[in-house]
């Protein structure tokens, strides 16, 4: 006969069904279906497993058998949340021959059961024990309870325990160890003694630990009420936790009286020493004080802090904050533990040459920023090798001027070379916040970096002053204490969207005393309130523009413009960095793909238009991401050659199959990449009347070029402007056409001098439009575009930006003012100098000439332009 099957339930954590219990949990309503349909039997039993602990194993062994003694329905039947109150009452233990996985599911599984043998009689000296610690128990639960049905309800439950038989204390067990709140895992255990004299055994075992715990809370109690008064009621969380430390320690200096290992297996973790972990906390806390410099400022707050800190109750709020402020102030790499790079490094003669080597290896190109960062090296290691050589002189050379008895004087420390603070500003893309990060490892610095966009609250660089609640130091010195070091990189990012003056204070005026040479040595965080030397630190700016960034601000820095890249830069980063980037990214080497020279150039001048390289590392990433698929397809293609020759899962509609090319051509990319994107402008740009292509910086800084349109038509003889142009567009469109009314005949627009060109012969309207009517277009002036009003050709800003917006656009002939020549002669990569051709005009007449060809406009006489000495 084979053994007996019962449905499994699965109880929540942590409750357990002791045999002779009663339990009620809520069930879903799957399961409220499966023991419906057990109720039809007149014997609806299950067994009733209890969940384990996360940490343990997932396997369980014992459980109970337990009876149906209610199903309870929800008030709201239709409402799929109320969930089913199912009540059970145990009946006896039960084991499962082999250990069942836990099942999770919302079903009742079944499984074979074995019901161990109940029979056996515990010997005299068990139950004697066990009724004793029964009645310790039980005793000291009735003196403890507040209510007096309680109070009679656990007498009552004494003096049957009195009178109870050796046969009937198994029984009796059951019934006190579920009445009584105790641990999971000491309940587990005591589910698991099928033995009955094992099972008194770990009952008494549990009744001498749940006494002691009253005995325990009840003296923490006590002890609490005989010091509390009126005048403490604010101290009493920290009289009792006071009492429970006292109680503690009274057990760590005695010897255990019961078994050791009750629920935790004896297992011990650094997390509950508190005493010891907070000793250590306060000693090296004391020994950075100690570290500190003597006479210094910081070391005496500190020694001012500690003696507040000794003075004040451990478990205070003050003891906290102190402690936290101590704790800031000794992790700022002050110069008593600052860290600096070793001599030998600054004095091996290569130091400069590696350092090169590392900024070539990260960005390709930027030849002013490196060069600037190279004369900042080069001073730091000269005066590195001075200091040095200054303090061995003083060493062998002591001064013979001291009298007898006298101190001598310290070598005075180096101030080392104050770090640059450089502001690079440029568009998107274009390397700003990588160079920080290439920059910090040439030096051999730590980086940081504190993005600045949207920060509207001074106190985020100052700090919060320690009178506020849940006060700290600002971003700098949380940096610094990131770093470790007081002469880190620090990248302040986006410095141009930092928020302006509001009634939170102005976070631009906040960094006018971090960016200034002249007084970043002594910086002051309200937090902290002790002077920070940031003399040593390189500071990196970036921004997209200097229009937004206050001008105190702006003239601290040293401003090294990205203006962007020419295709030929484009395609040495493409090929050294992002091409090996992508390709490594996507799972493929080196050897599985490559893309061609005229392949990359099409990417970047069909499918991408922008001052940086992120639009063309994308679509790089895109083409890598095709491949990789193609080959994915090849490699499955195989296996299932290997495995069946007949099938062939990388063949096409008419069965030929696709072989795998490693080589990425031009023609392939449409097919990759879509349509191109600028292909239709390059063919439809031609000469056309009333035409003419400006130079113009976006927002974000990116060079580019804006079509200006204008045409004659019927009209009222007005100027009319569209395309959500600004103050002063719109002011600049108005002097060009002063201008051409005045020279209206000498350009044979009109029959004699002083006739209006718009009203003679016909009455027509000039309209001037400028595309891409969604953006708002405005500036400084409109250059060239619309000239001026004495015809004069005055200079313009962002020469470069622009002129690789136009090399970018594929146009090859700009005319410029004569100002500007310099900017373009310093400014413009030789490269792109050689593939455009640059007009320089002083006059609008030159430009007229250079944009239609000498003598070809006719002037009827020659215009001699004076320049007024009023």
């Amino acid at each position: 006969m084979g053994s007996p099957k019962l449905p499994v339930l699965l109880l929540p954590h942590p409750l357990i069904l002791l045999p002779t219990a009663r339990v009620t949990l809520p069930i879903s309503r799957s399961l409220a279906d499966a023991i419906l349909s057990l109720l039809d039997d007149s014997d609806a039993v299950l067994a009733a497993i209890p969940l384990p602990a996360p940490d343990s194993p997932s396997e369980v062994t014992y459980g109970t058998a337990a009876r149906i003694a209610r199903l309870v329905r929800p008030r709201n039947q239709s409402s799929p949340t109320q969930p089913y109150l199912l009540s059970l009452h145990g009946i006896q233990r039960i084991r499962f021959p082999t250990p069942i996985q836990i099942d999770r599911s919302e079903t009742l599984p079944v499984h074979n059961v074995v019901y161990p043998s109940s029979e056996g009689i515990p010997s005299r000296d068990t139950v004697e024990a066990f009724k004793h610690a029964a009645l310790l128990l039980l005793d000291r639960l009735a003196k403890d309870s507040p209510q007096p049905q309680r109070k009679d309800d656990w007498l009552r439950v004494a003096a049957i325990v009195e009178d109870i038989s050796e046969q009937r204390a198994a029984w009796m067990a059951d019934v006190l160890v579920a009445a009584v709140s105790s641990q999971y895992p000491d309940k587990l255990a005591f589910l698991a003694a099928t033995d009955v004299e094992d099972r008194l055994r770990r009952a008494t075992e549990l009744f001498v630990k749940q006494s002691s715990i009253q005995e325990v809370s009840k003296k923490i109690a006590s002890a609490v009420d005989e010091s509390f008064s009126r005048q403490q009621k604010e101290y009493f969380l920290r009289q009792q936790l006071a009492a429970i430390q006292r109680e503690l320690q009274s057990l760590q200096s005695s010897p255990a009286s019961v078994g050791t290992g009750f629920g935790t297996g004896g297992a011990t973790s650094e997390l509950d020493d508190d005493d010891q972990a907070d000793a250590d906390d306060l000693a090296d806390l004391r020994r950075k004080i100690e570290a500190l410099d003597v006479g210094s400022e910081e070391r005496k707050v500190g020694i001012r802090e500690w003696r507040r800190l000794k003075r004040i109750p451990q478990g205070s709020v003050e003891n906290g904050v102190i402690r936290s402020y101590l704790e800031w102030l000794t992790s700022v790499p002050w110069p008593s533990n600052q860290t600096t790079t070793p001599l030998d490094v600054l004095k091996d003669h290569s130091f400069l040459t590696r350092a090169r080597a590392q900024l070539d290896a990260d960005h390709y190109g930027l030849d002013q920023i490196k060069r600037r960062l190279m004369e900042y090296l080069a001073i730091v290691r000269l005066r590195a090798i001075a200091d040095a050589a200054q303090t061995q002189a003083q060493g062998n050379n002591p001064s013979t001027d001291t009298f007898p008895g006298a101190t001598p004087t310290p070598p005075t420390k180096s101030k080392g070379v104050k770090g640059p603070i450089l502001l690079f500003v440029g568009p998107p893309g274009t390397g700003k916040t990588s160079l920080g990060q290439s920059i910090a490892k040439a030096l051999g610095r730590p980086f940081q970096r504190i993005s600045l966009g949207g920060v509207r609250d001074e106190a985020e660089i100052r700090g919060h002053r320690r009178t506020y609640v849940a006060s700290g130091p600002g971003s700098i010195v949380q940096a610094l204490r990131k770093a470790g070091r007081n002469d880190p990189v620090i990248l302040l990012d986006e410095v141009d969207k930092v928020g302006h003056s509001n009634f939170h204070g102005d976070p631009a005026a906040a960094l006018l005393e971090v960016l200034d040479p002249e007084q970043n040595h002594s910086f002051n965080d309200h937090y902290i309130n002790v002077p920070i030397d940031l003399s040593q630190v390189l500071f990196i700016c970036t921004s997209n523009t200097i229009d937004t960034i206050s001008a105190p601000l702006l003239d601290r820095c040293e401003v090294v413009e990205l203006s962007g890249y020419t295709y030929d830069e484009k395609m040495h980063i493409a090929k050294r960095f992002l091409l090996p980037k992508q390709i490594c990214a996507n799972g493929l080497s080196d050897s599985q793909l490559t893309l061609t020279d005229d392949a990359l150039l099409h990417v970047a001048t069909m499918y991408t238009r922008e001052a940086g390289v992120r639009s063309l590392e994308r679509a790089i990433g895109a083409v890598v991401r095709f491949k990789a698929v193609e080959w994915a397809e090849e490699g499955n293609a195989k296996q299932n050659e290997n495995g069946n020759e007949k099938q062939d899962g990388n063949a096409n509609e008419n069965g030929v199959r696709k072989e795998w090319r490693a080589t990425v051509e031009p023609h392939e990319l449409e097919k990759i990449l879509g349509i191109p994107r600028w292909d239709g402008e390059e063919r439809d740009r031609e000469e056309k009347r009333g035409v003419v292509y400006g130079l113009v910086v976006t927002g974000m800084g990116e060079g580019g070029i804006l079509p200006v349109e204008s045409t004659a038509l019927p009209g009222t003889g007005r100027l009319k402007l569209t395309g959500s142009l600004g103050d002063v567009i719109k002011e600049s469109g108005e002097i060009a056409l002063s201008w051409v009314k005045t020279h209206a005949f000498e350009l044979g627009i009109t029959a004699g001098r002083g006739v209006d060109p718009l009203k003679v012969p016909d009455v027509i309207d000039v309209h001037l439009h400028l595309p891409a009517g969604a953006q708002k277009k405005d500036g400084p002036s409109a250059g060239i575009a619309m000239i001026t009003l004495r015809g004069r050709v005055t200079p313009v800003g962002g020469i470069r930006m622009k002129v690789l917006g136009a090399h970018r656009a594929q146009i090859r002939k700009v005319i410029l003012p004569w100002a500007n020549r310099k900017d373009v002669e310093h400014d413009v990569a030789l490269e792109v100098r050689r593939e455009m051709q640059f007009f320089f005009v002083r006059t609008i007449d030159e430009a007229l000439e250079a944009a239609f060809g000498r003598g070809a406009l006719g002037w009827r006489k020659e215009t001699v332009l004076l320049e007024s000495r009023l």
